[in-house]
């Protein structure tokens, strides 16, 4: 895939140096390909010199997504109706839990409402509580250039298909930035269920190990889970580590990187089975 000047620079911004090659890379094996299919885009790669740890388990074309399925609680007949706007409101005056006590504000999400990728965060810090916004700071920073290189924007307007919406598992901010509470992720499930159901996505990037953790019902290490593809209310998943981390750890954001590839691979792979009808 020949990289624009954007991209590149974005990936730069990530702290990821791309290798060119000086001559051709050896042809892949021959691959059966399905009649009557279209022919997938290729997906960008991780550069070999930028490589960490073992490779993840990239999904063949014809690679069929049958995958553990994590269950949700069914969600309360209050919640289960809401459109967009009566959500926020519902959102907005939650006080299911002790965090409405200390919020300056609720955090509900933001970006394109029918959206192809959504991105599924932990809590928010002090700078998403002043503003109301998820993902900003250095850490929405760096999430911002992860996006841009795949062409990607948290935009509210413009095509599904180059848009995210992103969204917390927690909607009001922990005192001190502490971990979240069991009980907290609890009342706060019914109305990110209700997010995921509303945007229909066609992938979800989990970021942290919070929001990893609460969506597939898993105690599992980010390290055990990344790497493949899971399913949450029947819609692939990918886990990955949260911006905030790779911010303190440099050497993860190629795995990042690849997890990005996974996720961008997955949505390939479903436009392609749609355009095969």
């Amino acid at each position: 895939m020949a990289w624009s000047e954007r991209q590149l620079a974005m990936l730069r911004a990530m702290g990821v140096r791309l290798f060119v090659p000086t001559a051709p890379a050896p042809a892949p094996p021959e691959r059966p390909v399905r009649p009557a299919t279209a022919p997938a885009q290729a997906l960008p790669t991780m550069p070999a010199d930028m490589a960490q740890g073992e490779a993840p388990h990239v999904l063949p074309a014809d690679a069929p997504l049958a995958l553990p399925v994590a269950t949700p609680h069914a969600l309360p007949a209050a919640v289960a109706g809401l459109d967009w706007s009566a959500l926020r409101e519902a959102v907005a005056a939650c006080r299911a839990c002790r965090l409405c006590e200390s919020r300056k504000q609720t955090v509900f999400g933001v970006g394109h409402e029918h959206a192809r990728w959504m991105v599924i965060g932990e809590a928010p810090g002090a700078q998403e509580d002043v503003q109301g916004e998820p993902f900003v700071g250095a850490a929405g920073q760096l999430l911002d250039a992860m996006l841009r290189a795949l062409d990607l924007s948290r935009a509210a307007d413009g095509d599904p298909a180059r848009r995210v919406f992103i969204a917390n598992t927690l909607k009001c901010r922990p005192p001190g930035n502490r971990n979240p509470q069991p009980d907290e992720l609890a009342a706060c499930e019914p109305f990110l269920s209700r997010q995921i159901e509303l945007v229909q996505p066609r992938i979800i990037l989990a970021m942290g190990r919070f929001a990893v953790q609460s969506l597939l019902r898993t105690n599992e290490a980010i390290g055990r889970l990344r790497g493949r593809v899971h399913r949450y209310q029947g819609v692939p998943l990918v886990v990955t580590y949260h911006p905030a981390y790779l911010l303190r750890n440099l050497t993860d954001k190629a795995r990042a990187w690849e997890d990005l590839c996974l996720a961008a691979q997955v949505v390939e792979q479903d436009r392609t089975d749609a355009a095969a009808g």
